[in-house]
C-alpha cells in the first residue's frame, strides 16, 4: 500500500510540475472535503481548474483515465462547488485529467485531458 502512495505523489507532483510548464497557477493539492479530496485545483488564465490524477504503473493494463467513476465524478463536482463558495470564485470552472503511466526509474508518458468531462445535468 505505502508503493502505491508513494506513485500517487510522485504522480500528483509530476502533473504540478507539468501543469506550471503549462502557465497554469496552482492553488491547492489535495484539497480536502468530506471523505475524499480534489488532487490538484489551479487558474488557467482566468479558469478554475479542478484536477484529478490518476497514476499507474506501466504493468497494469487499465488506462488510468479509465478507473474514474462516475461516483467520483459526482464527488469532484461537489467538492468543487464546495471550494467555489468558500474562496467566492467567479468566472468558468473546468474538469481535467491528468493520467500517468509510470515505466520506473523517471520515465514516464503524460496524458493531459483537458474538459475530460462535465457536471451532470441534474
Amino acid at each position: 500500500m505505502a508503493e502505491k502512495n508513494e506513485l500517487g505523489r510522485r504522480g500528483e507532483q509530476i502533473a504540478c510540475e507539468y501543469l506550471i510548464r503549462k502557465g497554469m497557477e496552482i492553488k491547492e493539492r489535495n484539497w480536502r472535503y468530506r471523505n475524499g479530496e480534489i488532487d490538484i485545483i489551479a487558474n488557467d488564465k482566468k479558469e478554475l481548474v479542478i484536477v484529478e490524477v490518476k497514476t499507474r504503473s506501466a504493468a497494469i493494463y487499465e488506462e488510468p483515465k479509465d478507473s474514474i467513476s462516475d461516483k467520483k465524478i459526482r464527488f469532484l463536482v461537489n467538492a468543487a462547488e464546495e471550494y467555489i463558495m468558500q474562496t467566492d470564485f467567479y468566472g468558468e470552472t473546468r474538469f481535467d485529467i491528468i493520467s500517468i503511466k509510470w515505466y520506473g526509474n523517471e520515465h514516464y508518458e503524460i496524458d493531459h485531458i483537458p474538459e475530460a468531462f462535465y457536471p451532470p445535468v441534474v
